[in-house]
């Protein structure tokens, strides 16, 4: 494949969170959202160094060093790029996160040093100090007789360059888990200071004889890619789900790969650093923002209601999906005509209403589900919990392997057990990351299926945050290809065949090339309309480029990683590609191809990477009902006519805002406010049971 209208995954994936910091100079968003824009910058960024940062040092590891099939480089020279792509990040950062917070002052909302304390505070914060923060550390030198210790993942330390009588030692002391990450200080207005401000500033007391020459505020990310198939976590042990707790705590002792620092350090501390982790000069990051952000989201909490509307985006509540009656059977609402939920602008309690009602109708044989992520307080889990405690066949496979929530989903997965519910963990070598459910009721002699198939987990909390759709149905197409699906799960069965849902590994990349294919041989007329958060399949790519010279119409919402460039001349000059960042995460698929009465469209948990291609278990549901259809256009529409969020990327891997036009639309803005008039639109009339069942009835 030519490189020529192909980039760097980890450079791209690098842009788009560039554009998430960028949201924090958006004047037209509300102060305190613009700094947690800050905030999901810094949590984006430290994932990609300990997951693709820490692959890639993996991959320097190797004896044969493969090349990246989009830019042709070795994973050492993808990791020079990378260094050098995230320093100027970090000025940007800095900067911002410094404005925003001189102008949060103004609003009564302050991050303030020791020094700058008044006397009041001074004198409170040391009594916080020695009554709460004093006896849970745990200080200590490195000398002959006190090795180097391991500097946990993430953690924030204070280290200093320290001399007691002639002898000069590195001493360092951890900021325990157990502390919260600032200390709020007394008074009307929100005045808070960082913990390791404060123990930065008693750090003496702390090693009381020794005169501090250097001191400095760092943290240490650490590899935390585990693969626990990999030889290094080869336990004897039949258990998968013990195997993966033991992989947790791998996890933490991984080799570093990036440390962060409050302040310049001298020469000899740094290389003293340098040799001791050990890390190359370029893995050190010198910044004056904190190095943790996650408290801002608590900061709105503390204001008054005024102050909080002023500062923060208006507050939406997701709305109940236009056509749902909130008070009747869901079940009955399914079985007459498919429901399409938006998130977050319509609520998902439909669909948990559905589990909910599932689990105590008579009717109901089993449930079964795919679970990759869930809240960590989740009605989900107690509603399949019922139902198996009311005598339902109820199978949850669970994906263990979903990073960052393998402790929590270990946890569910042994609470379903409890509760009788049969719990299965999918394959060795494939992730499960399909979102599928069926329902399987057994009415008058009858065998019936409702299917639920999303874009989103069951996560009830995300699902207020990222933009996600769900169908319900009860297509029995659709129902008797989920019953295969869940038999293939229990049986290890990665190459089930099925009529209308795409699987991964299987069939899904298979069917995609030959949709694109079908549009290929229409040439200018054929159409293909995709939404998605990442694209790094080179066969797809390739396939796309083979689609614009001929002809063919391309739009694509990628939020994400984007490997294609559009507007390349003789190779991509029919595509085009924008990305959306706003107050939602972007995160539903959606495929379209053709037009009219011969288009093809599909829901999907897949995005066009190789990982969920190949290498996952991921499911894509065809939309057959035209109420859904349409519905899905409107939100595909509303994307594409974004000119306030949206960012049009440029042959170059440039992004540009998108010309305002006489109208200013944001997508997501455009979405709320439809769900919202939907919602108080008049509600349908409950239609009588009995005409019903007739209707039912008939069409068996």
């Amino acid at each position: 494949m030519s490189e020529t209208f192909t980039q760097n995954r980890e450079l791209s994936w690098l842009s788009f969170n560039d554009r998430v910091l960028s949201e924090a100079t958006d004047e037209t968003v509300p102060l305190l959202e613009r700094l947690k824009f800050v905030s999901i910058f810094t949590s984006n960024l430290d994932e990609f160094f300990m997951i693709r940062v820490g692959s890639l040092f993996d991959l320097t590891q190797l004896k044969d060093q493969s090349r990246d099939s989009r830019s042709g480089w070795t994973p050492a020279e993808q990791l020079e790029a990378i260094y050098a792509a995230v320093r100027p990040l970090y000025h940007k950062r800095e900067e911002i996160c410094i404005a925003l917070e001189q102008q949060l002052r103004l609003h009564g909302i302050c991050r303030l040093t020791y020094p700058e304390l008044a006397p009041t505070e001074q004198k409170y914060a040391a009594q916080y100090f020695r009554a709460s923060i004093a006896p849970v550390l745990s200080p200590q030198i490195v000398d002959t007789h006190h090795p180097f210790p391991h500097l946990k993942n993430k953690t924030i330390h204070v280290g200093a360059w320290v001399k007691f009588k002639s002898r000069e030692v590195f001493a360092v002391v951890p900021l325990p888990d157990a502390l919260p990450p600032v200390l709020f200080l007394p008074g009307s207005e929100v005045r808070y200071i960082h913990m390791e401000e404060l123990l930065f500033a008693f750090f003496e007391q702390v090693f009381p004889g020794y005169t501090v020459l250097e001191k400095v505020v760092f943290c240490v990310t650490r590899n935390a890619d585990i693969n626990p198939e990999d030889e290094a976590f080869d336990f004897d042990d039949d258990d998968f789900r013990k195997k993966m707790k033991k992989a947790l705590k791998l996890r933490m002792r991984l080799a570093p790969v990036r440390l962060e620092l409050s302040r310049p350090i001298s020469p000899a501390f740094s290389a003293y650093l340098q040799e001791r982790l050990p890390i190359q000069e370029e893995q050190m990051f010198v910044t004056a923002a904190p190095l943790k952000l996650e408290y801002v989201f608590s900061l709105a909490g503390r204001l008054p209601d005024i102050k909080r509307r002023a500062l923060t985006y208006p507050e939406f509540t997701p709305c109940l999906t236009a056509g749902i009656h909130p008070k009747e059977s869901m079940i009955r609402q399914v079985m007459r005509r498919d429901r399409l939920l938006s998130y977050p602008f319509e609520r998902m309690e439909p669909f948990l209403r559905l589990i909910k009602e599932a689990a105590n109708d008579p009717a109901v044989i089993s449930i079964k589900i795919t679970i990759y992520r869930l809240a960590r307080k989740a009605k989900l889990v107690d509603y399949l919990c019922a139902a198996a405690e009311h005598g339902k066949d109820v199978t949850v496979l669970i994906e263990l392997r979903a990073r960052f929530d393998e402790q929590n989903n270990i946890d569910w997965s042994e609470r379903l057990e409890e509760a009788g519910c049969t719990v299965i963990y999918g394959f060795e070598d494939y992730k499960v990351h399909s979102k599928i459910c069926l329902i399987t009721r057994q009415e008058h002699g009858e065998i019936r299926y409702i299917t639920q198939v999303g874009t989103g987990n069951y996560n009830e909390k995300t699902a207020e945050q990222y933009t996600d759709v769900s169908l319900l149905t009860a297509d029995q197409r659709i129902g008797r290809d989920a019953v295969e699906f869940f038999k293939n799960m229990s049986i290890g069965n990665l190459d089930g065949a099925y009529r209308e849902l795409l699987v991964a590994p299987n069939s899904l990349k298979r069917t995609i090339l030959q949709c694109m294919d079908e549009q290929i041989a229409k040439r200018d007329k054929g159409r293909i309309l995709i939404k998605i958060n990442s694209i790094t399949d080179v066969d797809l790519i390739e396939k796309l480029k083979q689609a614009s010279c001929a002809g063919v119409k391309i739009d694509m919402i990628v939020r994400g990683i984007c490997c294609i460039l559009p507007g390349v001349p003789g190779k991509t000059e029919n595509v085009h590609i924008r990305s959306i960042v706003g107050r939602y995460l972007e995160h539903s698929r959606i495929y379209c191809f053709g037009t009219g009465s011969e288009e093809k469209m599909y829901i999907s948990s897949a995005d066009f990477m190789t990982r969920n291609t190949q290498h996952r278990v991921e499911v894509a549901c065809p939309i057959h009902d035209r109420g859904a259809r349409e519905k899905l256009h409107r939100i595909l529409a509303a994307c594409l006519a974004d000119n306030t969020k949206a960012r049009i990327l440029q042959s170059d891997g440039t992004y540009h805002h998108c010309p305002p036009g006489d109208t200013p639309v944001d997508s997501q803005q455009t979405l709320m406010d439809a769900a919202q008039a939907a919602e108080e639109a008049e509600p349908p009339a409950v239609e009588p049971q009995r005409g019903l069942l007739r209707r039912i009835f008939r069409k068996r």
